[in-house]
């Protein structure tokens, strides 16, 4: 079945890819598409997308950008060479898209587990895309055999046996062969038709069509309106192939009487090697006249031309059925998304739920993250968290199940959203600790873990501590769990967000850590004085804000972020009453963005001491002021 499949996919279902401009049709669109294994797969411009319905009955989605035609090199947009490149185009893709299919709807229940296993461990590849690669190569040869070699064998052996009629070389005999070729097709459509499979692949063919001419009709696509809609379209692959079929026949006669005619070749065997290989190279040419001639009938909707499609729809009552609800279902999601490809260049992209290498999940999702500007290192993590192995172990080569493809996907594709990874998997871990985090609060970022160092080293036996801004309480909870080893200190962190409080007291929890958690808009409500204060305080200038990447911007907390006009509003504020709550010799220490650590020593002019550490990456990340 799969070797059917494969060579239909190959001859059957060839998409022209033109606009159509039908009477009565008030939407013109340049996307087409081809029947696939259990769904239909649409071509627009810019994307094509396929929809399949998998095992459990359950619709997936693969969509991939494409080049979109006007900007292929000039010379491919040329008059007859448009044809040829198009063809190969909707080949490759058609192809790529009916085996990709394969491996969605078809579950592979006859292959041993053990055989799974081994072939995973032993080759890095899984038995699907053995066998895929397979029944492409020999698709390939029984298409060559069937369409070229089988009818070139026929008119030979008349030939042969009947000279003084059909005379080899002659012009009679190249038609003689391109009649073989021509019944030949018919009949192998004819034989498909006896597959239940392959029947069902033509109703998703006619779902393809229908879908189409519901939306060159200006109908919403819907169900119901889909199903009212004609099997029949102008630009239909079997439609082009029937005309490939008949330029061959004519073109195939006149060059191959010349070429006999001016280059006789009289040993047999390398006589058929010759005709062999000048049809192959022909192929191209027939094709390019063929597509011009399609385009030219699907634009003239005259009955004069009727006669010269009529051929063509003939075989597109054989080639497509009426679909069911569920087949219309497919072509309507593949088309829309599509549609949505072409209109939005931010429209993502998908990926089946299959089997698949890791190294190819990998640096698919690479790609797309750096194509989004979003850290190419994401996708590790994505792979190293769900498949719980070090991000030093993606290197080796293994084989993703299907269920592990699903959760990976998953996290993919929502990170494509901008939505930032740690919200996603809702916590990251800081200074050797877990802590749940979402859109309440701001995650906590590696560089913060300097400021925990030096709260650490400047804490003694019995000291008190106040974390102003804690937001998830990383800072409060990494200090008390850390010093609780060897010393015993009072830690407190207060925020104003009723919000942020929430997420930290649950971290609290979670990490069985002695803090004590208030509300209170920085000293508000703080009684006391502390031997350390520490704060990781809003300091992105309001200004800045709208510039900021996509996933900060859109996705943490404004209220954390934003640090007024110049981005020191909050410093000012810490420096009008710190003395109120700071013990003489006490320490205060801040986290600081990008070159504002000289501006907050200003702010705090009156102290005893300050200092100015950098991060790892040599950036003056945080001030130490003591008292």
């Amino acid at each position: 079945m799969h070797v059917s499949l494969t060579i239909a996919g190959l001859f059957c279902y060839f998409r022209s890819g033109e606009r159509a401009s039908m009477k009565k049709k008030t939407n013109r669109t340049y996307i087409g598409g081809q029947a696939v294994i259990q769904g239909v797969m649409m071509r627009g411009k810019t994307g094509m997308a396929t929809v399949v319905r998998d095992d459990k009955g359950e619709l997936q989605m693969e969509a991939k950008r494409i080049t979109p035609p006007e900007e292929r090199k000039k010379w491919m947009r040329f008059v007859f060479i448009r044809g040829v490149v198009n063809f190969i185009l909707s080949l490759v893709g058609g192809m790529q898209a009916l085996l990709r299919s394969s491996e969605v709807a078809i579950v592979e229940d006859e292959a041993p587990p053990k055989l799974n296993k081994w072939v995973a461990e032993k080759w890095k590849v899984s038995v699907s895309e053995i066998v895929t690669v397979i029944a492409t190569c020999l698709g390939v040869v029984i298409a060559l055999a069937l369409f070229i070699l089988l009818p070139q064998f026929l008119a030979r052996l008349i030939s042969d046996n009947f000279p003084a009629v059909v005379p080899k070389g002659g012009v009679w005999y190249y038609l003689l062969e391109g009649g073989f070729r021509l019944v030949i097709f018919v009949c192998y459509i004819l034989f498909t038709l006896l597959f239940k499979s392959l029947r069902e692949t033509y109703c998703y063919h006619g779902a393809e069509h229908k879908t189409i001419n519901c939306y060159e009709y200006g109908m919403p696509l819907t169900v119901e309106n889909v199903k009212g809609c004609s099997r029949m379209h102008d630009r239909c692959g079997t439609t082009f192939l029937f005309i490939v079929m008949i330029i061959s026949i004519a073109l195939f006669a006149v060059v191959g009487w010349l070429f006999n005619a001016y280059v006789p070749i009289e040993n047999g065997v390398l006589d058929r090697i010759v005709e062999f290989l000048l049809k192959l190279v022909m192929l191209p040419i027939v094709a390019g006249v063929s597509y011009e001639v399609l385009r030219l009938l699907a634009k003239v909707q005259s009955p004069v031309v009727l006669p010269l499609k009529a051929p063509g729809y003939l075989l597109q009552k054989l080639t497509t059925r009426e679909p069911t609800d569920e087949m219309i279902e497919c072509a309507i999601l593949a088309f829309e998304k599509v549609l949505a490809m072409d209109a939005d260049p931010d429209s993502p992209e998908k990926t089946f739920v299959t089997e698949t290498k890791l190294s190819k999940l990998q640096a698919m999702m690479k790609k797309h993250f750096a194509e989004k500007d979003i850290d190419e290192a994401d996708a590790e993590w994505i792979l190293s968290l769900t498949l719980n192995v070090p991000r030093s172990e993606l290197k080796t080569e293994r084989v993703i199940t299907q269920k592990e493809c699903g959760q990976i996907l998953a996290l993919y594709e929502e990170r494509l959203t901008g939505k930032p990874l740690w919200y996603i998997f809702g916590n990251t871990e800081f200074y050797g600790y877990r802590i749940e985090v979402d859109s309440r609060v701001l995650i906590p970022r590696p560089e913060t873990e300097i400021l925990v160092q030096q709260a650490i080293a400047a804490l003694s036996e019995g000291d008190k501590m106040l974390d102003l801004c804690t937001g998830s309480g990383a800072i409060a909870i990494a200090v008390a769990c850390e010093c609780a080893k060897d010393r015993n200190i009072s830690v407190t962190a207060a925020d104003i967000s009723d919000d942020a409080l929430e997420v930290a007291r649950k971290n609290v929890r979670m990490n069985k850590a002695n803090v004590n958690i208030i509300k209170s808009d920085l000293f508000e409500n703080i009684r006391g004085k502390y031997n350390l204060i520490t704060a990781n305080p809003p300091y992105i200038k309001t200004s800045e804000i709208p510039t900021l990447q996509r996933e900060v911007r859109d996705f943490e907390p404004h209220l954390a972020l934003d640090g007024g006009e110049d981005g020191l509003e909050f410093y000012r504020r810490i420096a009008s009453k710190i003395n109120r709550y700071v013990v003489r010799g006490g320490m205060l220490i801040l986290e600081c963005g990008e070159n504002q650590a000289r501006d907050i020593l200003k702010i705090f002019s009156r102290c005893d001491y300050a200092m100015v550490v950098k991060d790892l990456g040599g950036k003056e990340r945080v001030v130490k002021i003591v008292f």
